[in-house]
């Protein structure tokens, strides 16, 4: 595993010099990044249902029936507190913000101390396993923090080039997914990602804990989108309207996100120091039911601004309540299909992840994007597809690039002086 990782970060670093965001990710639509987080969701609802049958397993039956409440409690709980800047006038605007950006954190320590409260005290938990006071490895079988990696015969390190090829691919889809997610354009971000030099940081981190003999770093959960949604703001600005001759500036509030490198450094250095003795015992007073709760809080989050979701609803909305569909699409039965199609293939790939193929699965997302761009557009008509689906990284869907494409000789026809005019019109 060790070698695997190591080869992941090499791979990472020539990812990142040759900057493949830039000729890989322009041609992932909304169609793929909506799969990828619909996945996400489910497997934090899957991995919460883990910790529990582990709990039902090692408890006994009234311990289990808490750890069930205390799962559903610490979800609930973070999700009302996350609601607190709708709350106005109550409280203090800074309490508000508080209490909504430390949602999931107030919650956890909320249900940490729950179990010691009256006769709760006496019931048996399962917490979360911490070696020891002294840092050191949390496995008894090791003595040292390094993996003695330079062992492995030779052809076995060249064997982990396979695995570490297949970590690479689906690092690299997460990364850059969880990057797309969290700065589309509800987010109203202005500052652009720096894709390449987080692939590089990433690959330094994957190869280090590879030699560290700990999972990697970054896997299948990104939880970037949940960053930019506590970072959440309105702001008001500006905008210069030209009504017939006239230009005219209106005030307008947007919703900005606060683009700061404070907060993930905060988050990070709080990591660093938990895990860290002797804060390392905190998180051995935390019951694996509050870890379940957070995974079904974190899936919530997620799935509540999927697009899949809502067009869902719409499955089971009667036609006469339904929103009006622009002219070019005639009816909401392609949209449907378009929307069964996603939640199967979502499916599918979850399933995968549960077999002995689960390696393999970054390359099933990956494969949809050819589909999309080249068999989809058989199956569903460009105006339906201009309704459902866009470029995920870009302005615009494929399909205006088709049309842009397919003008192209009648605009080369066209005179200097229209396209002067044209850009004109542009700036």
């Amino acid at each position: 595993m060790a070698w695997s990782l190591i080869h992941a970060g090499w791979m990472h670093y020539i990812l990142a010099i040759v900057n493949a965001h830039d000729w890989t990710m322009r041609y992932v639509t909304t169609f793929s990044t909506e799969i990828f987080s619909f996945l996400n969701s489910i497997i934090y609802f899957h991995k919460a249902v883990q910790e529990l049958q582990r709990a039902h397993a090692a408890l006994s039956f009234a311990a289990f029936l808490y750890a069930i409440i205390g799962a559903i409690g610490t979800m609930l709980v973070a999700i009302f507190l996350s609601t607190a800047e709708s709350w106005k006038p109550l409280l203090h605007r800074y309490v508000r913000i508080g209490l909504a950006e430390y949602a999931a954190a107030i919650s956890i320590v909320i249900f940490i101390g729950m179990p010691h409260i009256g006769e709760l005290a006496s019931l048996d938990r399962e917490t979360l396993q911490v070696s020891s006071h002294a840092f050191r490895p949390s496995s008894p079988d090791r003595s040292l923090f390094f993996v003695q990696f330079w062992h492995l015969p030779v052809t076995w390190i060249f064997a982990a080039i396979i695995p570490g090829l297949i970590i690479t691919i689906l690092f690299f889809f997460d990364h850059e997914v969880s990057s797309i997610i969290c700065t589309i354009d509800r987010y109203g971000t202005r500052k652009p990602g720096g894709f390449a030099w987080d692939i590089a940081l990433l690959g330094t981190t994957t190869a280090l804990c590879g030699i560290l003999g700990i999972p990697p770093a970054n896997g299948l959960l990104p939880q970037a989108p949940l960053h930019s949604e506590s970072l959440l703001h309105t702001e008001k600005e500006e905008v210069r309207v030209v009504v017939g001759d006239e230009e005219k500036i209106e005030v307008r509030e947007v919703r900005r996100v606060y683009e700061q490198r404070w907060s993930p450094f905060l988050h990070a250095g709080a990591i660093l120091v938990f895990i860290s003795p002797p804060f390392q015992l905190i998180l051995g007073l935390t019951p694996t039911s509050v870890l379940a709760g957070l995974f079904l809080f974190m899936g919530e989050q997620s799935l509540s601004v999927n697009p899949i979701l809502y067009r869902f609803f719409y499955l089971l909305t009667p036609p006469s309540e339904l929103p009006e569909l622009p002219k070019a699409v005639k009816n909401y039965q392609s949209v449907h299909v378009y929307t069964i199609v996603q939640i199967v293939m979502t499916v599918v790939i979850f399933i995968v992840t549960l077999t002995k193929a689960a390696p393999a699965f970054p390359v099933i997302i990956i494969a949809l994007v050819p589909i999309r761009l080249l068999v989809m557009n058989r199956i569903w008509n460009k105006e339906t597809l201009r309704f459902v689906d866009a470029w995920a990284c870009r302005d615009g869907t494929p399909e205006d690039d088709e049309d842009k494409m397919a003008a192209a000789p009648d605009d080369s026809a066209s005179s200097p002086d229209i396209h002067q005019h044209e850009k004109l019109v542009a700036a």
